[in-house]
């Protein structure tokens, strides 16, 4: 299925956003801490990839070493973008923290330029003024009454948000080259997520282990589980690298960015 979805890169992208949509109101409806939503949302998707990552390896042969550690680093990034985000959320709201976030589209493109030598378009570079702007009137600094506990704080997660999900999206980019097999990296990088995201839990002391029931989902008012926003994630991150070579770094967040269709300012 994922194979048919990569023949298409630009749909492969839209189709991850779409997926991806929902997952931070789904957050704060399951009403955990930061790093007990990262950990389980990493947590929880394992088995799944493990079993497609095991196809995969069946029958095309091992990864390199390269692709592994690159899919290691990519989940580094994505355990300190998870976490973040999650915090952020609870500053300014789902809606607010996702597009703060999703300042990554500019960011992705300037990290590939200055890294891997890849211009990005000029609509990208066009952009950048109007994030700042963005950015600059959702921290509250040009007014009072600002939505959300801490404006100022919730852009600081914002803004390193936008930061570690760039570093995610290009290193496991890097790792992905081979089309043929999306799901190997992505059961390394969210199993490196998950231990990162469980040392960052442990460190802060926020992490816990066992979540009430209506936190998964079980009770009809809280169907936004730690569980369902990873569902989403998987789609959203399985289908994007299939369109990563084809429509260049800069566009893939780009694609993402559609994501914000789905979230609102609670």
């Amino acid at each position: 299925m994922l194979r048919g979805v990569g023949e298409r890169p630009v749909l492969a992208v839209l189709v991850g956003a779409v997926a991806i949509a929902f997952s931070g109101i789904l957050f704060r409806l399951s009403h955990v801490s930061a790093s007990t939503g990262a950990f389980y949302r990493c947590f929880l998707a394992l088995p799944p990839l493990w079993w497609l990552a095991r196809q995969e390896t069946r029958r095309f042969g091992p990864r390199t070493k390269r692709a592994v550690a690159l899919a290691w680093v990519a989940g580094a990034f994505f355990a300190a973008d998870l976490v973040l985000w999650h915090n952020g959320i609870e500053q300014v709201g789902a809606g607010l923290a996702t597009v703060l976030g999703n300042t990554q589209v500019v960011m992705v493109g300037l990290l590939a330029w200055a890294i891997l030598r890849e211009r990005p378009p000029r609509s990208s570079l066009y952009a950048i003024p109007f994030v700042g702007i963005g950015v600059l009137l959702i921290s509250g600094v040009l007014e009072s009454g600002a939505y959300g506990k801490n404006p100022g704080l919730g852009v600081l997660y914002g803004i390193t948000t936008a930061l570690a999900y760039s570093g995610f999206l290009l290193a496991l980019r890097e790792g992905s080259r081979d089309l043929r097999r999306p799901a190997g990296p992505l059961f390394t990088a969210t199993l490196a997520s998950a231990i990162g995201c469980a040392l960052i839990g442990a460190v802060v002391g926020d992490l816990d282990l066992t979540p009430s029931w209506p936190a998964f989902g079980l009770a009809p008012r809280a169907r936004a589980v730690v569980s369902s926003p990873r569902l989403a994630a998987d789609l959203d991150v399985a289908a994007a690298p299939a369109g990563r070579d084809d429509v260049g770094a800069a566009h893939v967040p780009a694609g993402v960015l559609r994501d914000l269709r789905g979230t609102d300012r609670e």
